[in-house]
């Protein structure tokens, strides 16, 4: 059952370690695949008008109680997650730019030529597709093991220290990382609280399918 996957899988074309900066061709081809597809599902839950992810409902909330931009308070809130990253025994890579770099470009992207639904229910049914190709972008461009992202670095260390399900963890941050983000002001909707306890699963989903087709 994918709900119980506590590991990273590693497949043919994983990387040995994170810190590659010559990986091979079909290494880097799935680890931009799946930062295309995660960057995708972030641009369409905003697209999608049900709600921003947890971690930008924070951001939000930091902002107002702050005064500095919402922009500027992610950088410093992914920052901040990075040095979790110490303690934690995780490495970054070229991942780990990269997901910046690919996420941001495809969040524009959506912004710009994906239009917004007009019916309430279609929002909702956008937000819940958005999740679920987040997670399964996540799933892929993770087992290439070149490196996470802050949220999913911090995500799989305290997996490894902790050994519950990643699906558990990663709901766990999401939930309490949105619960602070609306005590302080933060806008939740009905996208977040699906991002919320949806993200884990769908990231779990996303390994196992990977190490099903692929293994």
């Amino acid at each position: 059952m994918f709900l119980k996957i506590k590991n990273i899988p590693k497949v043919s074309w994983s990387s040995d370690k994170p810190l590659n900066l010559k990986p091979k061709i079909s290494t880097f081809f799935f680890l931009c695949f799946g930062l295309t597809l995660f960057g995708l599902g972030e641009g369409l839950l905003i697209v999608s008008l049900s709600g921003a992810s947890p971690w930008s409902v924070l951001a939000q909330g930091i902002s107002i109680k702050s005064g500095f931009s919402v922009g500027l308070i992610t950088f410093i809130i992914s920052a901040s997650v990075l040095i979790f990253w110490i303690p934690l025994n995780q490495k970054p890579g070229i991942g780990t730019i990269l997901n910046a770099l690919i996420v941001a470009i495809m969040i524009d992207i959506c912004i710009k030529y994906f239009p917004s639904p007009e019916n309430y229910l279609s929002q909702i049914l956008l937000g819940a597709i958005a999740v679920l190709i987040v997670g399964l972008g996540g799933g892929i461009y993770l087992i290439a093991n070149l490196g996470a992202g802050p949220r999913d670095g911090l995500m799989v260390g305290l997996q490894i220290k902790t050994n519950l399900p990643i699906a558990a963890v990663r709901a766990t941050l999401e939930i309490t990382v949105v619960c602070i983000g609306w005590y302080l002001g933060g806008t939740v909707g009905v996208g977040t609280l699906i991002f919320a306890f949806g993200i884990g699963p769908c990231v779990a989903l996303g390994l196992f399918l990977v190490n099903k087709f692929f293994n």
